[in-house]
């Protein structure tokens, strides 16, 4: 997956964050840079898509814990290196390997793929652009992003493609694939310069926003406003779900803001298993109210019982 490029890109500066994060505060960094940068919040804006690409590219290589040793390592070694153009010769190169190992003079032709390249086919492990003892080289890695919406990555698709090339790639998107999921695809990356095996692809995944349903894990959630009398009293009410059928849910008696109803087996489905729909009651209270109505209400607060929902709230805070 390495690739030449990794030498001048410092993806923990893309992120703003330090080279001995954390995966979990490096997920952190990534979401709130996707969201201030995303095409949807920035229709038109090509500065914007420019710096969303190059935060998905930098979350591609971090969040995968081999690739970002890997880029680590890359980068140690680089530091004090110099650097190689593809399909030329390195000055200086010779130098270094040669006094790594008591020789020099040789010089090597350095022509695409990462920087393990090099020493894999040093050690008879070519991975890709160096030509060695091992064999045909692989082709390169290339990494890739793509936009979906929500019900697209819930059922799955195929999405088109441009290679580094130009020529359009097809590509079979699973369902309930993720908002920031890697899709590494075989065989899909830059063709060998020798006839050896191709590069693979890695495709990283964004999903738009639904303006209803929200994905939990394999659930999907939303909020269902209901009347303060089906609330109170008890309802059965109709809730949509993503494929176009609304269910019944009873609503019990006496039912707050903020009890979540389940409905078994509408969630996401994916080769791991099928989440539930969770649907969270609002209860709405009205913003307008009619003279009868009015009367009604307050002839209801007269009968209940004198109360106040706050007290114990009020007496925790006392300590």
């Amino acid at each position: 997956m390495a690739s030449q490029d990794w030498f001048d890109k410092d993806f923990y500066k893309v992120l703003g964050v330090s080279k001995d994060v954390s995966q979990a505060d490096l997920k952190k960094a990534y979401r709130k840079l996707a969201r201030k940068h995303h095409p949807d919040s920035n229709p038109g804006d090509v500065k914007a898509e420019a710096k969303f690409k190059e935060i998905s590219e930098a979350n591609a290589v971090l969040s995968d814990p081999e690739s970002r040793k890997e880029y680590d390592q890359m980068r140690a070694l680089g530091s004090g290196m110099p650097r190689f153009t593809a399909g030329g010769q390195s000055g200086g190169f010779e130098d270094v390997f040669g006094g790594m190992f008591g020789g020099g003079g040789q010089r090597a032709t350095y022509q695409s793929g990462g920087f393990e390249d090099i020493f894999g086919s040093m050690f008879g492990q070519s991975t890709g652009g160096f030509r060695g003892a091992g064999g045909p080289t692989k082709g390169r890695d290339i990494t890739a992003t793509t936009t979906l919406d929500f019900v697209t990555a819930i059922k799955g698709d195929t999405a088109r493609l441009q290679s580094a090339g130009g020529k359009p790639i097809s590509v079979r998107i699973p369902a309930g694939v993720a908002d920031g999921q890697k899709i590494r695809l075989k065989g899909r990356g830059e063709p060998s310069p020798d006839g050896g095996a191709p590069g693979d692809l890695t495709l990283t995944v964004t999903v738009r926003k639904h303006p209803v349903f929200e994905r939990d894990g394999l659930n999907l959630r939303l909020d269902v406003p209901v009347t303060f009398t089906e609330a109170t009293l008890g309802a059965t009410i109709e809730v949509p779900t993503l494929d176009g059928d609304p269910v019944k849910l009873r609503i019990a008696p006496g039912t707050p803001s903020g009890r979540v109803l389940r409905v078994k087996g509408r969630g996401v489905a994916t080769a791991k298993g099928v989440g539930d729909l969770l649907a969270e009651v609002v209860v709405a209270v009205p913003s307008h109210l009619t003279a009868d109505a009015k009367d009604y209400l307050e002839k209801f607060a007269k009968a209940m019982p004198a109360e106040n929902p706050r007290a114990e709230l009020l007496a925790r805070a006392k300590g």
